[in-house]
């Protein structure tokens, strides 16, 4: 686990204009995600625009069925599957669609003209579309828009071992972890007196697969497959409840909730309950379970416990 970094590309600059900034790779290892992207069009890469097109395929990563996920910030704003990437993309920018303004977007498919025509229907300024393959036509209408960088990476993940290590920097160092890959998912098992129904269950699943996605504290609410409220980025549980119901609005009802770590206290059931959230999926571990569960009973919902946290700081 000794990486050889070697320097790719000089990049425009870094989290701000007046950081120089560069991208390195590891030698010792093929080519791969996107930093091993291939730029089939516009300006050169930023810093952010590396580190957004990161997080957007993550976000993605395992979905079998037409998938669109928008970025900002290093948070999905929207993600959604539908019966092609065009019906997919109408979801996902629904979710949220001015935080999508200036984001990126990550398809899982090869992008086709009809979803170039729909984003232009949209009229929606993205900064980077990023997917596995583009077909001509669609790659020759996206040429076509000003100031959109265009990235074609591989979906493959390198197999197991220092290919999928993840390193950031710290002040004098430099850390590095496993890739939190998704494989299959986790067990879930009933904890409430009411079991999720199957529709729920459905939308807990591609809810856990979601909030895997999203920074800590981490909150999202989902219809099916699309998500209808995400709160990202917030210090305290019941805050990150909050947010995700504001951004959902009267859409909330009748949703489903995933929390990337357990809930410490009642506080945040409570308001998801009292916003009209039907099921919770959670890690669970925490030594409020028991008040947590009660309260989900209090209320008539249904919650799934994991035993896996996610974590995305």
């Amino acid at each position: 686990m000794d990486p050889t970094l070697k320097r790719v590309r000089k990049l425009r600059y870094g989290e701000d204009p007046h950081q120089e900034a560069a991208l390195y790779m590891d030698a010792t290892v093929e080519p791969w995600g996107v930093a091993g992207a291939m730029i089939l069009g516009g300006k050169e890469l930023s810093y952010n625009n590396l580190l957004d097109s990161d997080a957007a395929v993550e976000a993605i990563r395992g979905l079998s069925d037409p998938a669109v996920v928008l970025v900002k910030h290093l948070n999905p704003c929207g993600m959604a599957t539908g019966h092609d990437l065009s019906d997919a993309f109408d979801r996902a920018l629904g979710s949220d669609p001015i935080s999508a303004f200036g984001g990126v977007m990550a398809v899982n498919q090869t992008v086709t003209p009809e979803l170039v025509a729909r984003m232009a229907h949209h009229k929606i300024f993205l900064e980077i579309v990023i997917a596995p393959d583009f077909e001509p036509t669609a790659l020759v209408r996206l040429k076509k828009r000003k100031d959109l960088r265009i990235l074609k990476h591989s979906s493959v993940l390198p197999p197991p071992g220092p290919g999928q290590w993840r390193w950031r920097s710290v002040s004098g160092g430099l850390l590095v972890q496993e890739l939190d890959a998704p494989d299959e998912l986790p067990d879930f098992v009933s904890v409430t007196t009411r079991e999720p129904d199957p529709d729920e269950l459905r939308g807990l699943k591609f809810a856990w697969t979601l909030v895997r996605a999203v920074r800590s504290n981490a909150i999202v609410l989902v219809k099916g497959t699309q998500s209808v409220g995400i709160g990202a980025g917030q210090m305290s549980r019941v805050d990150a409840v909050r947010v995700a119901l504001e951004k959902a609005g009267e859409r909330a009802c009748g949703s489903v909730l995933a929390s990337d770590a357990f809930f410490p206290f009642p506080d945040g059931v409570e308001k998801a309950a009292a916003g009209g959230v039907r099921a919770i999926v959670q890690p669970g571990g925490s030594k409020g379970d028991p008040a947590v569960i009660e309260a989900a009973n209090r209320h008539g919902m249904a919650m799934v416990f994991t035993s896996i946290r996610h974590f995305r700081h």
